[in-house]
């Protein structure tokens, strides 16, 4: 049986790792590499790095603590953040991510995630969805690093993940946008609308608040991961403490 992944993610900007509500008010929470190195430490089972700043920017993502991250981690990491090219990713992989992950760039050129795919193989290209429900219809949104620049397109989250399979991505995380930062449990309704026509790994993004939260989406969806950043980084709770929880309520996990 698949395990289920507990991911970290580490939103950074100017350096730092930082957190926000529903992309907005970032606060500094820690060191890139510290946090890193704990995550990894106690339990991860990937890790995520979004240089949020970036595609806002136009601009890739600074590359200087990608490499620093392999020396500190043992376990799979991802990092996304402007990466338009296939020679962008080509530096960022060869830092040492084992994944990229890429939002606005595959938004306003689709065939960048068959050119990634070709390229390295869909198991390294990530498709970040950030979503968000306007008159009762799931829409994607781009450039999401910034309350200022974010902004909705014209795709419907059905439509856009058919897309993305059919190009080569190997696997998508679906960020409900409403739940981010607000620890009220992740989109159920959203990921269960989105699970009858996803044939690659789901990782589910939103609202982690404790680890009920873990439980219910790991028993009431068919996602393959839980991605998670506030609770981890305040030290509410310990990826011990959700993996714990999760393996008393019969889920299977990575210990």
């Amino acid at each position: 049986m698949i395990t289920k992944r507990i991911i970290p993610c580490l939103d950074v900007k100017d350096g730092k790792v930082v957190k926000g509500i529903q992309f907005k008010n970032h606060e500094v929470v820690g060191s890139i590499l510290d946090l890193a190195e704990k995550y990894s430490n106690d339990g991860a089972d990937e890790l995520v790095f979004y240089d949020i700043s970036a595609s806002t920017k136009y601009s890739i993502l600074e590359k200087n603590w990608v490499s620093k991250i392999a020396d500190v981690v043992n376990i799979p990491f991802c990092v996304a953040g402007g990466i338009k090219s296939v020679e962008d990713a080509r530096q960022i992989l060869n830092l040492g991510a084992d994944k990229i992950s890429i939002n606005t760039p595959a938004i306003e050129n689709p065939d960048l995630i068959y050119d990634l795919s070709s390229e390295f193989g869909s198991q390294c290209v990530v498709i970040g969805m950030d979503v968000k429900y306007i008159s009762d219809q799931a829409f994607i949104f781009a450039k999401t690093g910034s309350e200022k620049t974010s902004h909705s397109t014209n795709l419907k989250a059905k439509d856009w993940l058919i897309q993305v399979q059919e190009l080569g991505a190997g696997e998508v995380v679906v960020n409900a946008m409403g739940n981010d930062g607000v620890k009220s449990g992740y989109s159920i309704e959203l990921l269960n609308s989105l699970e009858d026509i996803c044939s690659i790994p789901m990782i589910a993004s939103g609202g982690a608040g404790g680890p009920r939260d873990f439980v219910n989406v790991f028993k009431k969806t068919n996602v393959d991961g839980a991605l998670a950043a506030s609770i981890f980084h305040r030290n509410e709770y310990s990826i011990k403490e959700i993996k714990e929880s999760l393996k008393a309520n019969s889920i299977n996990i990575r210990i």
